[in-house]
């Protein structure tokens, strides 16, 4: 565990140091944060509550990222992964291995992914929807899941092979439902977004 005790503390500590509580004036971030405070823990916890060979576990991170930005999605990410611990039988070491793997690293890669599809495409609404939202979360999600194998994070009794689909699998799931929830803010309620800008995106 003193690798994501490294990665979370140093992410943290970042985050923290660019004081992200200055993104809740206004109020216009703390109805997606407390949505993912109380939703999010229970989906992070839903395999310790069920017995099955291969614990599939969506991580939702890449969605977090879009609504709350790097700095105020990273502290958030890890009081999920501490109110999932509370409310499920996860161990504290479990809850550490989730923040890490489920939450930061894969937030940190969409934060680098955004950038990277922002200078190289520019600011388009598709190029944000697709190459961000969507293509982007699919990328670092499939990343985290092969860093997080690749580091010896691997569930026992199953394959590498078989492993390497879930992962696959779950990171095209979940950047389905990011893709299509981040479409609908977009159209309906962008300042739910602290990535999407009306005048960077829409020329206004």
């Amino acid at each position: 565990m003193v690798l994501e005790s490294i990665l979370v503390a140093a992410a943290l500590a970042l985050a923290l140091g660019l004081r992200p509580w200055r993104l809740l004036t206004g109020g216009r971030l703390l109805t997606p944060l407390l949505a993912t405070l109380a939703l999010l823990p229970w989906l992070w916890a839903l395999p310790a509550l069920q017995a099955m060979p291969l614990q599939l576990q969506w991580s939702g991170a890449c969605l977090v990222l879009l609504m709350l930005g790097w700095p105020l999605a990273v502290p958030v990410l890890c009081l999920s992964a501490l109110v999932a611990a509370l409310i499920s039988p996860l161990s504290w070491t479990e809850a550490l291995e989730l923040a890490t793997w489920l939450g930061v690293v894969p937030a940190t890669l969409g934060l680098a992914v955004g950038a990277a599809v922002r200078r190289l495409l520019g600011t388009h609404p598709f190029i944000y929807l697709l190459g961000r939202a969507f293509l982007g979360s699919a990328f670092c999600l499939f990343a985290a899941g092969l860093l997080r194998q690749w580091v010896g994070h691997a569930p026992a009794g199953v394959s590498p092979e078989l492993t390497v689909v879930a992962h696959w699998l779950m990171a095209w799931g979940d950047a389905v439902v990011t893709g299509m929830l981040a479409a609908i803010f977009v159209a309906y309620r962008p300042q739910w977004l602290a990535t999407w800008s009306d005048a960077l995106y829409l020329r206004r």
